[in-house]
């Protein structure tokens, strides 16, 4: 059996081109990037020309770029950095529908005394601008909104919040973990001082991340030691990843352009045939706003794990929100925050798509669903109960 792979915003498959670039730096050039002799130089080359490609993929200065090890160590270090690096401020505003990377470190930092703001969202998943600035203030170290969310792919108006944060000296940060590579992105004329990336999202290896500082920022180390990274973030680079991340992101910038046509008419075909052939169901979130491989479906009065399981027995793979949280029986903290009614929420499926998904998977999962609702529904109590 095949596997249909559509949970592209849990992590994705690594590039074939990503991988073949990779090997080198296993077995044969495994020298120290920071070390003295030309062994180790040669691959402290390789490191630069990686940080070149990211760099030129959010159309930034190699300089403003640091590598670290997952988008959730270059969130931790973008807030922690900036509330070290502004000691007198005590405030921070974010949203309900963050990533746990972001809302579990700013409960954290709310047991310790700092001011925790989060902003509501509307039934669409969209933000209301006008509370954000009434909460900016003196006291606000940092805000931090993600540019698009992980479950339905709502995108945030991030060059506009930036713009309004800045304008009043606070640091703003973004956690940009899903629209790396899905939409055009040029920082290098965008007020964001800080952005969070993991290559994992983008047909890297896991375990390779970044954060974008932009120059003049303050910003504090979060890992302390070595000189690597200019001092601004400590320990030995992971060589491979890094090359794999910068490889990635330079197929990213060719497909982008795929992504936002032939990847999106993939979704859109995949949506609108199972909304017309699942009765009952519904997209959660901004249809006109959004990430263009995700589309988040709620289908009443069944349970999303039990559509997962029966998916799996087709080899077709999605999530019932995001995989950091997937382990739990509670509605996702997300759809909760938009207000999707709890029959809704508990049946939200998230499909996710990449440029290695076909239009032959996407109708084989077309042809699956109703079958796989009827008969989930078939077996529903509450179904059963108003069918008296």
């Amino acid at each position: 059996m095949n596997t249909i792979y559509f949970d592209n915003n849990a992590t994705t498959r690594v590039a074939d081109e990503v991988y073949e670039e990779m090997q080198p730096y296993f077995c044969r050039q495994y020298g120290n990037p920071s070390s003295m002799h030309t062994f180790g130089g040669q691959v402290g080359l390789q490191v630069r020309e990686a940080r070149e490609r990211v760099a030129r993929l959010l159309g930034c200065d190699p300089g403003e770029i640091i590598f670290a090890s997952c988008g959730t160590e270059s969130d931790s270090t973008a807030i922690h950095g900036t509330l070290e690096a502004l000691p007198h401020r005590r405030k921070i505003i974010t949203t309900r529908v963050e990533h746990p990377a972001v809302l579990a470190v700013c409960r954290d930092l709310e047991s310790h005394g700092y001011t925790v703001v989060e902003l509501g969202v509307d039934k669409l998943g969209r933000l209301d601008l006008s509370e954000l600035e009434h909460q900016l203030d003196d006291e606000t170290a940092l805000v931090t909104i993600m540019s698009a969310n992980n479950e339905t792919g709502v995108i945030f108006p991030i060059e506009q919040i930036a713009q309004m944060v800045t304008s009043r000296g606070i640091v703003f940060h973004t956690d940009a973990v899903q629209v790396v590579g899905k939409i055009p992105l040029n920082l290098s004329k965008s007020p964001i001082n800080l952005l969070s990336l993991s290559g994992h999202k983008l047909h890297a290896p896991k375990g390779v991340g970044v954060l974008y500082v932009k120059k003049g920022t303050r910003l504090a180390p979060f890992l302390l030691g070595g000189h690597q990274e200019s001092g601004r973030r400590a320990g030995t680079e992971n060589v491979p990843g890094i090359v794999g991340l910068g490889k990635a992101c330079e197929l990213a910038l060719q497909h982008l352009d795929e992504e936002n046509t032939r990847v999106k008419h993939l979704r859109d075909r995949l949506e609108e045939r199972i909304l017309r052939t699942c009765p009952d169901s519904r997209v959660n979130g901004d249809t006109e706003s959004r990430l263009p491989n995700t589309t988040n479906i709620s289908f009443e009065y069944v349970e999303g794990e039990a559509i997962l399981l029966l998916l799996d027995r087709y080899g077709i793979c999605a999530s019932s929100g995001s995989a950091c949280t997937s382990g739990s029986l509670e509605p996702s903290h997300v759809l909760r925050a938009m207000g999707v009614p709890f029959t809704a929420a508990h049946g939200s499926i998230r499909f996710s798509l990449s440029r290695y998904n076909t239009e032959e998977e996407v109708d084989f999962t077309i042809e699956k669903m109703p079958e796989i609702i009827r008969r989930l529904r078939e077996l529903s109590p509450f179904v059963q109960s108003r069918a008296r």
